[in-house]
């Protein structure tokens, strides 16, 4: 019988063997430096500046905001949950390794009449009984299938952790950005509002003019114009700032406050740029690729699960019962069992082998998932610090533009009141000036972004632990 046990084993080790289900190990080279210009970066700033990026903007409502976010977000909320539901299917992977087993108990009263004759062997009356019994149930884990499905488990929680760090960061990106469009358009609001007043004023002014003769009603008229359009542009961008208030809100948490609660002023500071940063940090400090790295490692634990069903399993049985009766006799007695069982796949082999090759399948799904993750980590990494580069480009120049069309207007504005300059010149200053302005204006709120942007890029908005990569871990 042991021989038949042991050739049994041996023979299902090497169909296992030979099931020819392997995962390959995922590429995860990338370059050695960003193709950026060194304007990208700050390379006095310490890596740890991008765990909490967002105090570099110097904004104390940006903080606060985050702050309030990063706790009360429905989206922060819902992957906190996530991670709770992590940590209890890991907890339930590792108890089930431990051994199983239940109490049980039986309590009957059984009332025995007997109508005719005699009958020896079960007396008449009531009779009770109570039995009890504590039965365990182990299965040895002598090829690590229970291991594997609490590596699986172990990766899960990891991934969920990692998901729930992305979504953080994520959302810390999400409410700088909409914080800093709602500045933007309270800065258009306030660009438009001046080109009303400014409107408003050459209305007066061009009333006067033909008052005293000096002015045709068709300048008038196209003063008039301009102002009314102004008008709406007002009205407009009035709308649209609620709107952002309301999103942001809703962003934070904070739905049902009224955008009253919410002060919104004109204005953009300047971008602060991310430190200095090796292409290979992004592999430890994105959350998203460190989940991928996760996912492949639950990949390749349930894959090994999967092949390790073709092994033989093995359980442990002991057990204790006791059982009293009562009435026409009384009984009493108590047993023990100390069992061992043996099972070995055999017709269902085909259904495991198909199971084996479709965790293989799903394995190799999570290796391209992470290679894609890491190549795409790298990219936004080095687009987004083009982008910044641009940025600081592009604010140096628009608003050296925008100070040149002030002065241009200023000076037309002199002259037209003097009468030595003409409406036509007057107009066309004032659009150049009106048109430079948004430029300057949207470009600045625009490098704010991207800025919020190439930090979350860079892995910006969490602290990573500083425990050995998952994926470094022996298999």
């Amino acid at each position: 019988m042991h021989r038949v046990l042991l050739l049994t084993t041996a023979s299902t080790v090497l169909l296992a063997a030979c099931s020819g289900v392997t995962a390959r190990r995922p590429d995860t080279r990338v370059s050695t430096a960003y193709e950026t210009p060194a304007a990208a970066i700050d390379a006095g700033l310490q890596p740890q500046a991008l765990d909490r990026w967002w105090t570099l903007f110097g904004d104390p409502q940006l903080n606060g905001l985050i702050e309030t976010a990063l706790t009360n977000a429905p989206d922060a909320k819902s992957a906190l949950a996530r991670l709770a539901e992590a940590r209890a299917n890991r907890s339930e992977a590792f108890f089930s390794t431990l051994p199983q087993g239940q109490a049980t108990g039986n309590a009957q009263n059984q009332n025995t009449e007997v109508i005719a004759g005699r009958n020896l062997f079960s007396p008449a009356g009531q009779v009770q009984t109570y039995s009890a019994a504590f039965n365990v149930s182990w299965e040895l884990d002598l090829f690590g299938r229970s291991r594997a499905a609490l590596r699986a488990a172990r990766a899960d929680l990891a991934a969920a952790r990692f998901d729930y760090e992305a979504t953080r960061m994520s959302l810390a990106d999400q409410t700088a950005q909409s914080l800093f469009q709602a500045r933007s358009v309270a800065t258009q609001l306030a660009d438009a509002q001046e080109s009303l007043r400014i409107s408003s004023e050459l209305s007066r002014v061009a009333g006067i003019r033909v008052q005293r003769g000096l002015g045709s009603k068709g300048d008038a008229a196209r003063v008039d114009t301009d102002r009314a359009a102004a008008q709406a542009e007002v009205a407009r961008l009035e709308v649209a700032l609620q709107a952002a208030k309301r999103n942001l809100l809703v962003l934070i948490g904070r739905g049902s406050d009224p955008t009253a609660s919410l002060p919104i002023e004109p204005g953009a500071g300047p971008a602060p740029l991310p430190p200095a940063q090796a292409p290979g940090d992004i592999l430890a400090r994105r959350p998203d690729v460190r989940e991928a790295e996760a996912r492949l490692e639950g990949a390749l634990g349930r894959l090994s699960y999967d092949k390790l069903a073709l092994f033989p399993t093995f359980t442990l049985k002991p057990g204790v019962s006791i059982s009293k009766s009562t009435g026409g006799f009384e009984l009493t007695q108590w047993a023990w069992t100390l069992a061992a069982g043996a099972a070995v796949p055999v017709l269902d082999r085909p259904k495991l082998l198909a199971a084996a090759r479709s965790s293989g399948a799903r394995a190799e799904q999570a290796v391209v998932a992470y290679e894609k993750a890491v190549q795409t980590a790298y990219a936004e990494a080095e687009n987004a610090l083009n982008t910044v580069a641009g940025d600081r480009t592009r604010v140096d120049r628009l608003q050296e533009a925008e100070q040149q069309a002030r002065f241009a207007f200023n000076a037309a504005d002199i002259g037209y009141k003097a009468g030595l300059t003409d409406l036509n010149t007057l107009l066309d200053a004032e659009r150049r000036w009106r048109a430079a302005r948004s430029q300057a204006t949207g470009i600045r709120n625009q490098a704010l972004v991207d800025s919020a942007a190439a930090f979350k890029a860079l892995g910006g908005g969490w602290t990573p632990d500083q425990t050995t990569s998952i994926a470094d871990r022996s298999r």
